[in-house]
């Protein structure tokens, strides 16, 4: 299947790869099927790119990288969605925002995703860890943060 989306043209895809987020993300709740594309010109990034929407794509990173000991803490009932066995592959992901020049990810709403089911969602931790981390990116990444 194509997918259009105005940061990356036409992108290849397939059903298999879609993720699912049953009740939608923080702000784009209509907003349910999406696909992680890598960043062209930078791995420490991804986009989250809204399949029904092609102008929304959200910066993505793996928190660990920008702290190694990032845990995440949640009730059990936000996790239902994700419908977890303990078999399946499951990540977390952080999006990344921008203030002036500044890149910055939020720790305390992390993404989850259930890589085995294609499901993810959007959780908010017990822990008061930070609205915004500030990080530094190596390479250059397509980061036009309008979404």
């Amino acid at each position: 299947m194509m997918v259009k989306t105005s940061r990356f043209g036409q992108v290849e895809s397939n059903q298999q790869e879609v993720i699912i987020f049953p009740q939608g993300l923080i702000g784009f709740e209509a907003s349910r099927h999406w696909l992680i594309v890598p960043d062209p010109e930078n791995s420490d990034v991804a986009w989250l790119q809204s399949i029904s929407q092609p102008q929304v794509a959200l910066p993505v990173i793996s928190p660990r990288k920008f702290a190694p000991d990032y845990k995440v803490n949640v009730p059990t009932r936000q996790l239902a969605p994700l419908k977890l066995r303990s078999s399946d592959q499951v990540y977390i992901l952080n999006v990344v925002s921008k203030s002036g020049k500044t890149l910055t990810t939020n720790l305390r709403s992390p993404i989850i995703v259930n890589l085995t089911q294609r499901l993810a969602c959007q959780v908010i931790t017990t822990d008061p860890l930070p609205l915004a981390l500030p990080i530094t990116l190596t390479g250059k990444p397509a980061l036009r943060m309008a979404a």
